[in-house]
């Protein structure tokens, strides 16, 4: 029986997003280890390849449509790669088939990255209108020594216009990507990075500290990185000022104004489905049956443009036995109660003795606290978020 003819009730299945890849981006990031690829190897007459990429995402959609079973579409969220550097006309296409194929959510949330060095005014109006109503703008430093670093393509100015841009063309949920911990940073540079990004006022802030990844060209040629007490100082100093300006801390590396979580993100670390379109895209994936599984499409645009539809998706089954830790792995990284019986609803299976026995350990290291106890709803506490590492030990 496929998943299509043996569709259950919504409530009984987690909720569903939509994640969709755009693999190319003007020029690769030393720091960066996402399936992003420089356009100009893949353009012809200086055209990306849209319409054929646009045809083989809308393929692939058909294929993994069994798998939405029913339930509404809650966010989407174009990844990449540089997904701006798509033209307007294929997100008016794209989105538009998407409307007629899938349920969405009335409230559906719908995010582009971007970067400012690919902005251009009257293209993000058409991506607003198209439906797109949440920018992420890849910004990372303000400070241009440290921009060239980062092999960014953009300087402060563009930065800062970008967001007066992005409000022009009609968006009222931005979020900023910043990072800290930046080769050679001082806490000042950190601060005064933070304190223009506040002073932008973006309904989100991504402040995450750099790490540098295999397969990046700063894994091949390490940088200096700041010693760990003026990490360990930004971290405290920069926390303390987006608390004060009315940032919620909410994710490990994300704050938000009221009611301004990321709802795609928010789903994603509550252990939520997702399918994933495009190449290199991951999906998870819960059938009515109980099984879950991640699913991850071939990364090279070539080869996921030249392969049949129904031979994109490979398909990895999550165990019984590595459910505890994968839920918990990710369901920690948020900052909020939760109760155990989402554990049942997310992983389609009652809660082990196992896991009870590990929760009741972290709330006696002070790592968790039980907030309702007649509902068991936990959350991690500070010393959690301090020592994430160490709680998510006692899953293992």
């Amino acid at each position: 029986m496929t998943p299509e003819q043996n569709t259950p009730k919504v409530d009984l299945l987690p909720p569903l997003s939509l994640y969709i890849h755009l693999p190319w981006c003007v020029k690769k990031c030393p720091y960066c280890d996402f399936n992003s690829h420089q356009a100009d190897r893949f353009t012809h007459n200086n055209a990306l390849p849209e319409q054929d990429y646009l045809k083989q995402l809308l393929s692939d959609l058909e294929v993994d449509k069994p798998y939405v079973q029913g339930r509404p579409i809650k966010s989407i969220f174009f990844g990449g790669g540089t997904p701006s550097l798509m033209s307007a006309d294929f997100y008016y296409q794209l989105m538009a088939e998407l409307q007629q194929t899938l349920t969405f959510c009335d409230d559906i949330e719908i995010t582009m990255e971007a970067n400012p060095g690919t902005f251009e005014q009257e293209k993000f109006r058409h991506f607003r209108q198209a439906g797109i109503n949440r920018l992420s703008i890849g910004i990372q430093s303000f400070q241009p020594n440290l921009l060239t670093t980062l092999g960014r393509i953009h300087n402060r100015d563009e930065a800062i216009r970008a967001v007066d841009k992005s409000r022009q063309a009609g968006f009222d949920n931005i979020n900023i990507d910043l990072m800290h911990g930046l080769p050679d940073q001082s806490i000042e540079q950190a601060m005064a990075d933070l304190t223009t990004a506040i002073d932008l006022q973006p309904e989100h802030l991504s402040w995450y500290q750099l790490t540098i990844e295999p397969n990046t060209e700063f894994f091949r040629r390490p940088p200096t990185l700041p010693a760990d007490q003026i990490l360990w100082d930004i971290q405290d100093a920069g926390q303390t000022l987006l608390a004060q300006k009315g940032y919620r801390h909410y994710e490990v590396s994300a704050y938000a104004q009221a009611n301004k979580q990321a709802q795609h993100n928010l789903n994603y670390w509550r252990f939520g489905d997702y399918l994933g379109l495009g190449a290199g895209a991951h999906g998870k994936i819960t059938l009515a049956d109980g099984q879950l599984f991640r699913t991850r499409k071939t990364r090279h645009p070539n080869h996921y443009l030249q392969t049949l539809p129904e031979s994109l998706t490979i398909k990895d089954a999550i165990l019984t036995d590595d459910m505890p830790l994968e839920f918990m792995m990710n369901r920690l990284r948020l900052f909020e109660s939760f109760a155990l019986t989402d554990y049942e609803l997310f992983c389609q299976q009652a809660i082990p003795e196992t896991l009870l026995t590990q929760l009741n350990r972290a709330v006696e290291m002070g790592l968790l606290a039980k907030t309702d106890w007649e509902k068991q709803q936990i959350m991690t506490t500070e010393k959690g978020k301090q020592f994430l590492n160490e709680l998510l030990e006692l899953f293992v």
